[in-house]
């Protein structure tokens, strides 16, 4: 399975925002952002490219990507597949996501970031509905059950993610004492805590 295994900060500053890619880091003044807010490269050399439509659209699927951590292929099956929905293909495109495995483990407050829950999910430290499942891009629905499994329950990674953690969301529940999580439903686009434009994506996949 490919994975991305360059400097994250480095997709942060290409975007020109916080895509959170470094849990609590990122929230202080260590963050690359804030120590240099321009894209990566020799500034000295490159030009300002004029903001083109196509452009604009490319950044904000790239940014969307990597808030996810899902690469081309995978994000082009994402799109695909909300295309067909009934729903607004914007909407299902980031409720997909959003569903994924290693998403719901980082939005509990199960892992610092949604790297490290795919870290976690892999190494099979936690149970869906009682089975064990270590596929970070497994899809969750409503009514699902996500716990600690039991030798894991130790984990420093895991407790130190839930103090720093701080709201969950609306449609999640969690029991920090049981370190037991679950879906109660699927998001409204309202509901997803993400600054996105996923029409412009849309509109990049229709050209």
């Amino acid at each position: 399975m490919a994975l991305y295994h360059g400097p994250r900060c480095r997709q942060c500053r290409r975007e020109g925002t916080k895509l959170m890619l470094k849990g609590e880091r990122c929230k202080t003044e260590n963050c690359a952002l804030e120590r240099r807010p321009f894209p990566p490269g020799a500034r000295q050399t490159k030009r300002r490219r004029q903001a083109t439509e196509y452009n604009l659209q490319l950044r904000e699927k790239q940014k969307i990507r990597r808030i996810y951590g899902v690469l081309e292929k995978q994000f082009s099956r994402y799109f695909d597949k909300a295309s067909k929905a009934p729903e607004v293909t914007g909407d299902k495109l980031l409720q997909l996501l959003e569903m994924r495995f290693d998403n719901i483990v980082y939005r509990l407050g199960l892992a610092p970031s949604r790297s490290s829950a795919r870290q976690l999910v892999l190494h099979n430290h936690f149970r869906v509905n009682g089975k064990k499942v270590n596929i970070p891009s497994y899809q969750m629905k409503a009514g699902d059950t996500i716990a600690v499994r039991e030798k894991s329950k130790n984990l420093e990674a895991i407790h130190t993610a839930l103090k720093t953690m701080k709201d969950t969301p609306e449609w999640l529940s969690i029991d920090k004492v049981k370190l037991e999580g679950s879906v109660i439903s699927i998001p409204e686009r309202s509901a997803i805590p993400i600054d996105a434009q996923e029409q412009l994506v849309v509109e990049l996949y229709s050209r």
